[in-house]
């Protein structure tokens, strides 16, 4: 047997050359090797803290934020007390790390939850060596501050360097992180006003981009999002600005980057000379000079930079919708600053996105969750690029010659699995010497040759080629420049499933998923041991998704083949694909998301399941529990107090289902409230019943009458709200409404209302075949704040007026 278990390893080893012996071996739990013992004690408590110019309840990690490194050398055993001294149940996953099932840290799925006054012991042994983190994985606990690094030394020192020094990039917010999302769930333009990065329609006409703008409402888009929460501030290790003056000239500091945010990504650039990156995700890759770079949530970037003489060197952050940066220095002296990034163009981005054949706003709900279509979801959505020049190849010859095609299959004759989209082929029909698999997908122009360096910093040339336009705003945003020092593709003999997942979003209701099926709909992602599964991303949102799986290191396909980097999370840009494989060997069940916090917990995630049997020490801790997370209900509301009239608009609402009350009574005694309950069929399609409640008499309060409702909510392209129904007096109704930003911080709106009555039930006066009531309403909105705002209207019921309007 122990002949057998050396042999299989050995044809593994030889399988898979750029995967070392412990990247190919299952974790297996307790210090079965005798390995030295290293301990650490984690406390996890609520305490007030300041990190953005008010006090406010936030969560530490032996008293801080973020939490201590932890450090340990490859070979050792890690033993880890957590403590939760919380009134609420906490956990620690631990990001990145090759471990055992049971201790990877996400409740009710590999670990149990540690609940209020208990203490949980993980225990691991160290088989990798890099810079990786830990992190909370209860409901948003990380944004609130349980976040903290690991270093892992290696056995013997790989890179010539004198100090390390980690920096954590985070984000913060003086809100509550669950009020955030429940914010974010109602809709609202309020976080883009309020840092700066709205596109109010005088703007877009400004600039001559009313036709694009037409374009994006026409697919029900009201721009090009690039971040979603408004950050009081962006924090290196805990501050806005820090200082590290114990650098003596002339030393080499490992610079260990981690970005800890909970939902932001960073562009970061470098005072002085240009740094080497060294390391991504913790392993080692071929060094480049490079100083503008991209850093997704939860990734990890190493560089080695020199101590500049009498100066002090910046490290600057600035987060991807230019909202904010932060700063550290290195050294002594007069500072050399780190180059700007200029704040991205979004008018402009959706100007070249309206002019390339790319359709957006891919539904984030499918009809029928239980059967999801990926392939003809990507078909119908995102580039559509048949009559494209693909660097002299045109579209249609590639799907003429598969092997041409970056995934080298034919996609009408896979069998695919429910929801995983699963095809099985053999590898061998994959070449990966003419595979020029681009984290674009795309052969842009100049995207094989080397990036080059203008004042230290890395651009891209744009592409001219008719139909092209626009794909130079996505360019840097890709992992060509991540070459792996050994190779690490996969032998040809080993079996290979391929998976297709769509990134799919809707930011009006803020529901993320893939291929259009939240994870409280999904089925389990099937992986088969001691085979490679290949996921494609496509992403059909105006967002970055940076994609975490636990437990595993992938591939991530590159225009360096066979030296494709090794990574444990990628991040797939707009409207792009990026391409991963990884090698089947580990046990049990492993949670796989958008390491985007609230993207996360709004549905965009998958469970991968190598099928074994439930661990028997996570019976008491159904998995349930975590998919309920993400499928919450919220409730927000309004109230309009004007001297024309009162609203009040309440609103519960998860994944499919929704409740509303509606009530509005003007000064002159007119009333109308209703309650209903509603379905979403998909993102624009709901039915809805419920009962409606009006005055008779105008201008009297005397006689109301009830009536049953039912009908069908549309959510219509050029972003109208439709309301069609008819009522138990068999009256039908229809009724349209829209609002539209128009200067920074104003607003418009109208909503029409028609009624007819035919006298199928009530008695008409005599000589008339039909009576109709017809109701209108138009105003304008002034923001004030995150919850308050003025008003003014006119409303043929009720006259004109104006107010405050209060959203809670």
């Amino acid at each position: 047997m122990i002949l057998k278990n050396y042999l299989l390893i050995l044809i593994l080893i030889v399988g898979v050359t750029g995967y070392a012996q412990q990247e190919l071996e299952a974790s297996v739990e307790g210090n079965v090797n005798d390995l030295p013992v290293r301990e650490y004690q984690l406390t996890i408590d609520q305490e007030k803290v300041n990190k953005a110019g008010k006090e406010v309840m936030g969560m530490t990690v032996n008293g801080g934020i973020p939490g201590p490194t932890l450090e340990f050398t490859e070979g050792e055993y890690a033993v880890i007390y957590v403590e939760n001294k919380m009134d609420v149940e906490t956990s620690i996953h631990w990001h990145g790390m090759l471990l055992p099932n049971f201790f990877d840290g996400v409740p009710y799925l590999t670990t149990p939850p540690i609940k209020p006054g208990t203490t949980f012991k993980y225990e691991f042994e160290i088989k990798q060596n890099g810079t990786y983190w830990y992190h909370s994985h209860t409901m948003l606990q990380e944004q609130s501050g349980v976040f903290g690094s690991l270093l892992i030394h290696p056995k013997e020192k790989e890179l010539e360097y004198d100090k390390d020094l980690v920096l954590v990039l985070s984000d913060w917010t003086n809100e509550k992180p669950k009020d955030v999302l429940r914010f974010l769930k109602r809709g609202t333009e309020w976080y883009n006003i309020k840092k700066g990065t709205a596109t109010p329609l005088n703007q877009v006409i400004k600039r001559g981009a009313f036709g694009a703008q037409l374009d994006f409402w026409r697919q029900r888009m009201e721009g090009a999002d690039i971040a979603d929460i408004y950050y009081p501030a962006f924090l290196i290790n805990g501050e806005e600005k820090i200082e590290y003056p114990e650098f003596k000239p002339g030393e080499k500091v490992r610079l260990r980057i981690i970005d800890g945010s909970a939902s932001t990504s960073f562009w970061m650039t470098f005072g002085g000379e240009t740094p080497t990156l060294v390391s991504a995700d913790g392993k080692n890759v071929v060094p480049v000079k490079r100083n503008k770079t991209f850093i997704g949530v939860a990734e990890t970037y190493d560089f080695i930079v020199e101590i500049p003489e009498n100066r002090k060197m910046e490290f600057k952050i600035m987060a991807q919708d230019g909202s904010g940066t932060a700063s550290a220095f290195l050294g002594q002296g007069e500072v050399l600053p780190a180059p700007d990034v200029p704040r991205p163009d979004k008018i402009g981005m959706m100007q070249k996105m309206a002019k390339m054949d790319m359709k957006m706003g891919a539904p984030a709900l499918q009809s029928r969750p239980n059967h999801p279509e990926p392939y003809k979801l990507k078909e119908k959505w995102g580039m559509q690029m048949d009559n494209m020049d693909h660097g002299g190849m045109k579209m249609e010859d590639k799907k003429q010659n598969p092997e041409m095609d970056h995934s080298g299959m034919d996609h009408s004759k896979m069998k695919m699995e429910k929801d995983s989209s699963m095809a099985k082929m053999d590898h061998s029909q994959m070449d990966h010497s003419k595979m020029k698999m681009k984290n674009d997908t795309m052969k842009m122009s100049n995207s094989d040759k080397p990036n080059q360096e203008m004042n230290g910093m890395s651009e891209m040339k744009k592409d001219s080629k008719e139909g092209m336009q626009g794909m130079d705003m996505f360019s840097e945003y890709n992992y060509d420049y991540l070459k792996a020092p050994e190779k690490t593709e996969f032998n040809d003999s080993i079996p290979v499933t391929n998976v297709l997942l769509n990134l799919t979003g809707n930011m009006n209701r803020y529901i993320w998923s893939m291929n259009g099926v939240t994870l409280s709909e999904a089925d389990k992602i099937k992986i088969k041991g001691d085979e490679v599964t290949r996921i494609t991303f496509n992403n059909l949102t105006m967002m970055h998704h940076p994609m975490h799986l636990h437990g595993h290191f992938f591939r991530v396909l590159n225009k360096n083949g066979e030296y494709s980097p090794l990574k444990h999370t990628v991040n797939v840009p707009p409207m792009q694909e990026v391409t991963i494989e990884f090698y089947g060997n580990e046990y049990g069940d492993w949670f796989f998301h958008c390491h985007i916090l609230y993207h996360m917990d709004a549905g965009m995630a998958r469970i991968v399941s190598y099928d074994t049997k439930r661990d028997e020490r996570m019976e008491p801790f159904p998995v349930s529990n975590l998919v309920r997370e993400t499928n919450k209900f919220y409730t927000w509301g309004m109230l309009d107090a004007a001297s024309h009239m009162t609203e009040l608009n309440v609103v519960s609402s998860n994944v499919r289902n929704q409740f509303t009350a509606l009530a509005e009574y003007g000064w002159n005694q007119n009333l109308e409230a209703e309650f209903s309950y509603e379905y979403y069929i998909n993102d624009w399609v709901r039915l809805f019943g419920g009962v409606n409640v009006e005055n008779e008499m105008e201008n009297s309060m005397d006689e109301l009458s009830t009536t049953a409702i039912g009908g069908l909510r549309y959510f219509t392209p050029y972003m109208f709200s439709l309301d069609v129904r008819l009522d138990s007096k068999l009256r039908p109704q229809i009724s349209l409404a829209r609002e539209i930003m128009i200067f920074p911080r104003l607003a418009v709106f109208g909503e029409y209302e028609f009624q007819a009555d035919f006298g199928w039930v009530n008695d008409l006066e005599e000589g008339k075949d039909f009576e109709n009531e017809q109701t209108w309403s138009a105003g304008l909105e002034y923001f004030l704040s995150k919850n308050f705002s003025l008003m003014g209207s006119y409303d043929n019921r009720f006259g004109a007026g104006g107010g405050l309007s209060f959203k809670f």
